[in-house]
């Protein structure tokens, strides 16, 4: 591939990446974007619910007879 024709490949290829950028939508405003976004929505709570609900479902569960804050004895 001769200089020449490279040179022009690459404005090409400038150009069409150009092109595809104006096309795209603007990149949103990070995290903050999203702030309030499920603000009053029940299947946002619902689903925050049952994710709680497995989390304390795999806690080791204390044994009986034991008290929870119980200090142990030396």
């Amino acid at each position: 591939m001769t200089k020449k024709t490279l040179n022009v490949r690459v404005a090409e290829l400038e150009s069409e990446l150009t092109t595809l950028k104006q096309r795209l939508p603007p990149e949103p405003a990070g995290w903050r974007s999203i702030i309030g976004a499920f603000a009053n929505d029940p299947a946002f709570d619902e689903a925050m619910r049952l994710g709680r609900e497995y989390r304390e479902s795999q806690r080791p569960k204390p044994r009986a007879g034991k008290r929870a804050n119980a200090r142990p004895r030396h």
